[in-house]
């Protein structure tokens, strides 16, 4: 799983936090942090979305998600 982020974006702290409070009870997933001011194709394609989570499906959750839409996107896995 892969979260789309930049830096000083509060948003995408929050989204980092939720993820991780999430994963504490799923102990086989995790996440990386993919910084899109890097790549020109990423901040094109998720500039004004991110946060966004891309799961290893190729589905993405975009903000504003809450805990139980991380939660139930997991288990559909």
């Amino acid at each position: 799983m892969m979260l789309y982020s930049t830096g000083a974006c509060h948003l995408c702290e929050q989204a980092s936090a939720l993820l991780d409070r999430v994963l504490l009870d799923t102990p086989e997933a995790s996440y990386s942090t993919v910084d899109i001011s890097d790549s020109d194709t990423l901040f094109d394609r998720y500039g004004w979305l991110i946060p966004v989570v891309r799961f290893a499906d190729g589905s993405e959750l975009s903000w504003p998600f809450d805990e139980s839409a991380l939660r139930q996107r997991l288990q559909a896995l």
